[in-house]
C-alpha cells in the first residue's frame, strides 16, 4: 500500500509541510492494544467505519461501546455505529464542547436557540421572524455521502417594512435555513450517551489514560 502525503503533527517549521505517511488506527481494551489497521486516508473520520468492519469481521461480539475523540464524530459514523453495528458510542462531535457554553446558548444566530413550533413546523428567531417549511433538499458531500435537508424560508411581512427587512437578505431574497433532522437526531443521541452517568465515567477514564501516556 502506497504512502499518502499528509500534514504531520511534528512540524518544527509550522509551515504545513506534507510528508508521506500512513494513518495508523488502534483499538484498545483495558490499556491493551487489541486491533490495529493502517490507512492511506489522512482524516480519522473516514477510517472509523472500515476499521469497525475489520474488527467485527474477526470478532463480531467484542465491541459493545466505542470511545473516541471528536475527530471521529460525524453523522455517517453515528448512524453506522447505531444501525449497522448496533453499538453505543461515546464520541463527541466537533461543536460538542462549544454547545455546552453559555456564550453558545446566548448566540442569536444559532437556530438551535430559536423557538420551534412542532405543530406548524416553523422556527421563530430572536426578532420574531418566522421561518416556514418550504421544500426538501438533497446534498452530497465531497465523499459522495447523501444528506437530506428541510429548507425553511421566512414568511412575508409586506405590511410591516421593518419586519420585512429583517426577513430578507441584502439582495432582497427571502432568508432561509436548512435543517438536517437526521444529524440532529444522532447529535442528540451522542449527547445523551456522553452525559449519562456511565458515559461520563467511561469518557473521563479515557482522558485519564491518555494523560498517563503523554506523561511517560
Amino acid at each position: 500500500m502506497d504512502a499518502t502525503f499528509m500534514r504531520m503533527k511534528e512540524d518544527p517549521m509550522k509551515n504545513g509541510q506534507l510528508k508521506p505517511g500512513y494513518n495508523l488506527q488502534m483499538a484498545s481494551e483495558n490499556q491493551f492494544a487489541v486491533f490495529y489497521q493502517v490507512f492511506q486516508r489522512p482524516t480519522d473520520t473516514r477510517t472509523l467505519i472500515p476499521f469497525m468492519k475489520s474488527i467485527f469481521h474477526r470478532a463480531p461480539h467484542v465491541t459493545k461501546c466505542v470511545v473516541a475523540d471528536a475527530g471521529y464524530g460525524s453523522e455517517m459514523n453515528y448512524q453506522s455505529l447505531t444501525d449497522d453495528f448496533e453499538v453505543k458510542y461515546l464520541i463527541p462531535y466537533g461543536m460538542y464542547e462549544k454547545e455546552q457554553t453559555k456564550k453558545y446558548h446566548k448566540d442569536r444566530r444559532k437556530v438551535s436557540n430559536w423557538t420551534y413550533d412542532e405543530k406548524d413546523d416553523e422556527y421563530t428567531d430572536f426578532d420574531g421572524i418566522i421561518f416556514k417549511f418550504d421544500h426538501y433538499s438533497t446534498r452530497h458531500d465531497s465523499y459522495g455521502d447523501e444528506r437530506e435537508f428541510k429548507v425553511y424560508k421566512t414568511v412575508e411581512y409586506f405590511e410591516d417594512p421593518k419586519r420585512e427587512a429583517l426577513a430578507t437578505t441584502k439582495s432582497g431574497r427571502r432568508r432561509q435555513i436548512s435543517i438536517n433532522n437526521n444529524w440532529l437526531y444522532f447529535k442528540s443521541l451522542a449527547k445523551e450517551q456522553l452525559t449519562s452517568d456511565e458515559g461520563r465515567k467511561i469518557y473521563k477514564l479515557r482522558k485519564t489514560i491518555l494523560n498517563q501516556y503523554s506523561q511517560t
